[in-house]
């Protein structure tokens, strides 16, 4: 599973003001997604469970899930960048969903497996937050695009 303490802290500042954009997505708002923690090239988020978020079965629906892990990797993404990017696009993302959430918190711990300059590779790992067990992996592709100089 992914270490968060394989990763160097960042200032407190550049956490805020991650965690700040985030929070003012307005899908980010509408599942209640939020950063507990990032580093350089990992981030840490958090889904509450809420009743709207269920499939007809009672479990947490897979596309909740996919869009946690795609909201997550962003913060590890911007963690360590040497320049800011315009915009960030997902090109590629995989999700292997490993076991059922049913009426729980979950957690997704974000990581850079490979960053260039314009393309950045991660993985993913949700975590049921009461049982520590693995819900969900994803592996995902992202373009980083810059204005033009």
């Amino acid at each position: 599973m992914i270490n968060p303490e394989n990763h160097e802290p960042i200032p407190e500042n550049y956490f805020d003001a991650i965690r700040e954009t985030a929070r003012k997505s307005p899908y980010s708002k509408l599942l209640g997604l939020d950063f507990n923690e990032i580093r350089k090239d990992y981030a840490c988020m958090h889904l509450p469970y809420k009743k709207e978020l269920e499939q007809p079965a009672g479990i947490i629906h897979g596309g909740a899930i996919a869009s946690l892990i795609d909201t997550a990797v962003v913060g590890a993404i911007f963690s360590n960048v040497k320049e800011m990017p315009k915009q960030i696009v997902t090109v590629d993302m995989h999700v292997h969903y490993l076991s059922a959430a049913k009426e729980v918190n979950l957690i997704a711990h974000a990581a850079v497996r490979r960053r260039g300059r314009t393309m950045v590779c991660l993985e993913v790992d949700v975590v049921n937050e009461a049982t520590d067990k693995i819900v969900a992996h994803g592996e995902l592709g992202f373009m980083m695009l810059y204005d033009k100089p």
